[in-house]
C-alpha cells in the first residue's frame, strides 16, 4: 500500500513512517523541509492536484500547528488557520477524488473539558477553549465529508523526534531543586512510537470513524506525569503541585478533562496501547535520557 504521511518530519510523521516501512508498506514522505519524498505546503491550493499526481492509496495527515500557545497570538492566527483548516480542506479534496483511506489526527482540546467522564469517540459536545482547538475541530469537520475517514484524537504525546514535557522536565530538574507542575488538569499520556503501530493498525483496514488513543494505565495529572519522571531517572528534583491559575504562564486555555474514552478501540479489534509508565521507560532509554 502506498501511504502519503504529512508532517513526515514531526515526531509522529517519523514514526508512522518507520512502521509502513517495517510492514512493508510504501511510505511517500512529504513536509515543508527534510529528506523527504515532497516538500509540499498544504496550505497551497496546488497541494490537491500535487496529491492526485503521487495517488496514494491511504494518506495519514500528520502535519499540523502544534504549538498551542502561540496560536492565541494575532500574527500567527492566520497561519494557524491555513496549516489546520485549509490544509487539511485541500487534502481531504484530494482524498475525495482518489477515493483513498484518509487518517486525521485530533486531539482532546476540541473538546471544553469540563466535569469528570470521559470523552466518548463520538460525543459531539464540542466547545474548544482555544484556537489551536478550534482549528482542530474544524479540520475535523472537513474529514467528516469523507466516507472512508478515521479521525483520532490523542492526547500528551511525546516521541523520540521532537520537544515534549519529558525533555522539558529533565532539563528543568537537572537546574533546579524543585519545579512546579499541575495537578488539575487530568489526562493520560500518548508514545508516538506506539501510536503509530495503532495507526497501520488502522489504515490497514476499513474500520473507519472516530476514535481515541492514549496509553493505558489510568488517568493522571501532569503533577503525577512529572513525579514519575524523575523516579524512573532518579533525580531528586522536588515536584510542587498547583493549580493551573496559580500556576498562571499559559496564554491559551488548556482543558481540565482531557479523559479519552478508548473502548471503541477494543470493540473494534485493535490492540490497545501499553502503559503509559511502560512507554515513559522505553522512552527514557531509548532517548538516552534513562
Amino acid at each position: 500500500m502506498r501511504v502519503l504521511v504529512t508532517g513526515a518530519n514531526g515526531q509522529l510523521g517519523h514514526d508512522v513512517v518507520n512502521e509502513l516501512r517495517k510492514r512493508g508498506h510504501k511510505p511517500i514522505t512529504s513536509d515543508i523541509a527534510g529528506d523527504m519524498d515532497y516538500l509540499l505546503d498544504i496550505t497551497r491550493e496546488e497541494v490537491t492536484e500535487q496529491v492526485i499526481g503521487i495517488h496514494p492509496d491511504a494518506i495519514i495527515h500528520c502535519a499540523a500547528w502544534t504549538a498551542v500557545d502561540a496560536a492565541e497570538d494575532e500574527e500567527n492566527k492566520e497561519k494557524v488557520y491555513a496549516i489546520n483548516v485549509l490544509g487539511t480542506r485541500n487534502l481531504v479534496n484530494a482524498a475525495k477524488q482518489l477515493d483513498c483511506r484518509f487518517l486525521y489526527l485530533s486531539t482532546d482540546y476540541v473538546f471544553d473539558g469540563k466535569g469528570e467522564r470521559a470523552w466518548q469517540p463520538d460525543d459531539d459536545s464540542y466547545a474548544p477553549l482555544c484556537y489551536y482547538g478550534e482549528t482542530k475541530l474544524q479540520g475535523e469537520f472537513e474529514v467528516r465529508r469523507l466516507v472512508k475517514f478515521f479521525i483520532v484524537r490523542i492526547a500528551w504525546v511525546f516521541g523520540l523526534h521532537g520537544k515534549n514535557f519529558i525533555q522539558t522536565m529533565v532539563r528543568v530538574g537537572k537546574n533546579h531543586d524543585s519545579v512546579r507542575v499541575v495537578n488539575d488538569q487530568i489526562g493520560t499520556p500518548t508514545y508516538t512510537y506506539d501510536l503509530a503501530r495503532l495507526l497501520v493498525d488502522m489504515i490497514e483496514t476499513e474500520k473507519y470513524g472516530y476514535y481515541h488513543a492514549t496509553n493505558e494505565g489510568g488517568y493522571i495529572s501532569w503533577y503525577e506525569f512529572c513525579k514519575e519522571i524523575y523516579r524512573q531517572t532518579g533525580m531528586p528534583t522536588k515536584v510542587i503541585p498547583v493549580t493551573t491559575e496559580e500556576y498562571g504562564l499559559n496564554k491559551a486555555n488548556r482543558p481540565f478533562n482531557s479523559r479519552l474514552d478508548k473502548t471503541k478501540l477494543s470493540e473494534n479489534g485493535f490492540d490497545r496501547l501499553p502503559d503509559w509508565k511502560d512507554a515513559l521507560s522505553r522512552y527514557l532509554i531509548e532517548s538516552g535520557l534513562k
